[in-house]
């Protein structure tokens, strides 16, 4: 005897309905590829990690093609305090030294990466994690920042160690995923023309990534709702002419720059549309492709 189910003959209903909506965007983007880039609390939450999972297990099921590349940096700052390392910022990126990075490497590439493609593979998928020192993925150049000191307005370089910058991407290891209906699942951990190791923005990974395999959509999965107005309600949809202006103004300001400027390189790339996603929501993914509304703020090139 089968168990009763707890939903209404209404609840059914409502959930036929929505599948049915979907359809027509599951047809319009079967066989295209979307890259998203994962961190914040949707990793740092079991309930919400499980929902990605299945969510990119979906995305396979109805022909696309996901490319996930992830962060980690809580994770990072809790095993360096473990070991007594120091963590030094300059505007948000952290200061990486040798021994630094063998920490953010073995975090990055080890325990998160394999942590998420279990959970891919436990709700039925099948991916395989690598990072981007694996078939030449993601070559990259050390990140300097500069900035100009108030006093003698004298501009300084600002040396952040070990952190790069991509500079060439070699896509052709995710060519023989996507033949191979495998979801490859990327820490961002790149290499320069002599071998060393550089730790890279997850942000920056996934947009140059995109820009490489003339992905689709970036979709990256953030901590905020995405991007707001003047009065703090949330912009759906613009330009990235509008985006543009929208920084030169002040409005978007903050964290959030770094965020727009990567979907704005990845337009200029040849992807079609950048989204920044709240991650916190169930099933954000899912809200932002197959839904009218969607679930964040959509970029897009004019």
């Amino acid at each position: 005897m089968s168990k009763k189910s707890d939903k209404s003959k209404e609840e059914w209903i409502a959930q036929t309905k929505t599948l049915s909506e979907a359809l027509p965007y599951m047809r319009h983007y079967s066989g295209e590829t979307f890259v998203i880039k994962y961190g914040g609390n949707a990793m740092g939450d079991g309930e919400l990690a499980d929902h990605f999972a299945r969510d990119i297990v979906l995305l396979r099921q109805v022909g696309i093609n996901p490319i996930v590349v992830h962060g980690g940096g809580p994770q990072i700052d809790e095993m360096l305090k473990k070991l007594n390392i120091e963590s030094n910022f300059i505007d948000g990126l952290r200061v990486t030294d040798q021994q630094t990075v063998d920490v953010v490497e073995m975090i990055l590439s080890g325990s998160i990466n394999k942590q998420i493609v279990t959970s891919i593979n436990f709700a039925g998928g099948f991916a395989v994690g690598l990072s981007g020192k694996d078939g030449h993925l993601i070559e990259a150049e050390k990140l300097h920042r500069t900035k100009r000191d108030p006093d003698s307005n004298i501009e300084k370089v600002l040396d952040l160690g070990l952190v790069g910058e991509p500079s060439i991407i070699t896509p052709h290891i995710l060519d023989f995923f996507e033949q191979s209906d495998i979801t490859p699942v990327i820490a961002p951990i790149g290499f320069d023309k002599d071998g060393n190791t550089l730790n890279i923005n997850a942000d920056t990974a996934a947009g140059a990534i995109a820009g490489a395999v003339a992905a689709k959509r970036l979709l990256m999965l953030t901590d905020v709702v995405g991007v707001l107005d003047g009065n703090g309600e949330l912009i759906e949809r613009m330009t990235d002419a509008e985006a543009r202006e929208l920084i030169d103004n002040g409005t978007i300001q903050g964290g959030m720059i770094p965020k727009v400027e990567t979907c704005l390189k990845a337009i200029e790339d040849g992807v079609e549309g950048a989204v920044i996603i709240d991650g916190r929501v169930p099933h954000a993914i899912l809200l932002e492709l197959f839904t009218e509304h969607g679930a964040g703020t959509l970029i897009e090139s004019d």
